[in-house]
Formats: structure tokens, sequence, C-alpha cells
């Protein structure tokens, strides 16, 4: 098919991961736009929205057999994957990361193209990048792979591995790069320091100037969907954000806002703050809140006409609006 062709909409859409935090939200847009969704899940009892058809595969491994999924597929939005994790408890991270990110995946698409599906949206990380960018340095998707760990080597290579077989076969690629995702039921660290604000915990993250990259859950999803049939999204890799970026110290004082409580930060100096966890043994921890990582998304914005549809103060206010959700159920 010519990158040019328009995949059908109209089409069977196949989710992976459809459960998880992005998976369940982008399926329950799929559902509201009235497409046709099948949602790969790991056990069958699994919810999903009225109306969408499920299948269990269990885990991804390298020999799944995914015949019974991939009938009348037209489109495979693959989100399952091994997830990286601040902690690994695993022998040998990277052998356990590529069973599941590179070879599961990789045996996925090549059934998928001998099936005739028509494109294959994956969702790697900007990990693939790195882990950091330089003050007013940008990564973009013309910049050389350089992942630092287990996890971002993993997607790399299953993004090497996809490419290749798009040159091979009929069946269209395209590659998303997302750095963190927020949004309601977002876990981890970030809905731990929602939950210190919301408390009203004094932090010390108040002289933070870095500049960061986020992605709304609701924008991540609309630019999945938007890359579903896009023409021009065929055998592309995209970095996505909310097109806005921002330091550690504006977060917490979005967050804040969005929650309605006052923001008590404490100005303590940077270095101050890497002494202190490097002590403590969390120095990876506050490079992630104190350095830079943004992502630049004008091939986004210019090829395929995209802007962010929600803005980080909305996307914040819904994350935290669901955390307070959740805390009342």
């Amino acid at each position: 098919m010519s990158p040019k062709t328009a995949v059908n909409q109209d089409g069977l859409i196949l989710v992976t991961g459809a459960t998880g935090f992005v998976g369940s939200s982008l399926v329950a847009r799929l559902v509201r736009e009235g497409i046709e969704t099948r949602a790969c899940v790991r056990r069958d009892e699994a919810s999903t929205p009225d109306g969408v058809s499920t299948v269990n595969v269990g885990e991804l491994t390298a020999d799944v057999n995914w015949s019974h999924a991939l009938a009348g597929v037209e489109v495979i939005v693959h989100l399952a994957a091994r997830v990286h994790v601040m902690h690994d408890t695993e022998a040998d991270p990277l052998t356990a990361f590529r069973a599941v990110n590179v070879q599961g995946t990789l045996n996925l698409a090549r059934q998928a193209a001998a099936a005739g599906v028509k494109r294959f949206v994956f969702i790697s990380s900007v990990k693939v990048n790195g882990e950091s960018t330089l003050p007013g340095r940008a990564f973009t998707e013309a910049d050389g792979p350089d992942p630092q760990d287990a996890y971002g080597l993993s997607k790399h290579e299953a993004e090497q591995g996809l490419r290749q077989l798009a040159a091979d076969t009929s069946m269209e690629m395209v590659i998303i790069r997302p750095p963190l995702v927020y949004g309601p039921g977002v876990k981890a660290n970030f809905a731990a320091l929602m939950r210190a604000v919301q408390r009203g915990w004094p932090l010390p993250l108040g002289a933070v100037h870095n500049q960061r990259s986020l992605v709304a859950l609701s924008n991540l999803v609309d630019f999945i969907v938007t890359c579903i049939s896009h023409p021009q999204a065929a055998n592309q890799t995209f970095l996505v954000s909310d097109g806005q970026d921002l330091s550690t110290t504006e977060l917490v004082r979005g967050m804040a806002r969005a929650a309605g409580v006052p923001a008590r930060l404490l100005p303590v100096p940077v270095w101050a703050l890497q002494a202190g966890a490097t002590l403590l043994g969390k120095g990876d921890a506050v490079q992630r809140l104190c350095g830079n990582l943004q992502v630049d998304i004008s091939k986004a914005r210019q090829l395929l006409g995209w802007v962010p549809p929600v803005s980080m103060a909305e996307g914040l206010r819904r994350a935290v609006g669901g955390a307070l959700h959740e805390k009342t159920i």
C-alpha cells in the first residue's frame, strides 16, 4: 500500500495492552468514535467497555500464536510491553526486556504482516533518544538513538526490527516515542508527587529551573488515533508531547493550582538536592526531577497537522481530579 493511501479508520483495530493506563483510555476513545475495536487482554475477566471484543493471548512472548486475534484486523496499536521499573529484581533485566519488548513484539508484527494487517502503530519511548537533553536542545526524530538502560535498549531494538519488517513487507509502521505520560490513574513517582502536593507537604523544589516535556494522557491518545489512519504517518517515527515544557517548580505549582491548594515550595539549590540525594543513594531520582528532557514535536505538527488538543493546565486538572476521585471511592 502506498504511504499516500489512508488506512480505513472504519476497519477493525486491535489494541494490545488494552487494559493498561494508556490502553484503556485509547479503547474508550475508539469506542466513543464508533470504531470497531478488539482488545488483547491477559485475563479472561479483564474489564473493557461494552461493544469491545476481547481476546486472551496471555503473556507477550516469542511463541504466542496470534491467528485468532488477527482475523479481520486492519490496524494494530501495540502498547503491551515489559515496562520500565525503578528497582528491577530480574537477575538479567536486559534479557527479560528483550524477551517481551523485542521478541514478543516482532513475533506479533511478523504474524500481522502475514495476516494482511495494513498498519502497525508501535508505542515506543523517548528513552530510545536518551535520558536527558542539553538546555535549549530538544530531542528530534533525526537524532541518533542513545538508550541508557535495558528498557530503552529493548525499545530501540524493537524499532529496528519493525523498520526492517516494513521494508520487507507491505505493512506500514508508525513509531511513537512519548516522554512521561500523566493523567487520571497515573502511578509511580508522578502520583507520589501529586499526593505530596495535595497533602500540603513542604517540598524542596522551589529553585529548579530545568525544562521537561510531558504528555497528557488525552493528548497521547489523540495522537495515536491520528496515526491510526493519517496517510502521512506511514513508516514514520514521531516524538509527542503537550508542546509546552516546564520546570519541576512550575509543575508543582501547576499541580497545586489544579488541586486548589497552596504550593509549599522551599527554594533549596539544585546542588544541595543532588548532594543529599547522592548520600541517600537517590541520585537518579533527583536527576529526573532536576534534569532537562525536552522533545520537539515540530514533525508531528507539520507532517500530520497535529496540535495537542488539551493544554498542560487542563491535563494536570484531569490528573489531579482522577487522583482525588480515587481517594473518595
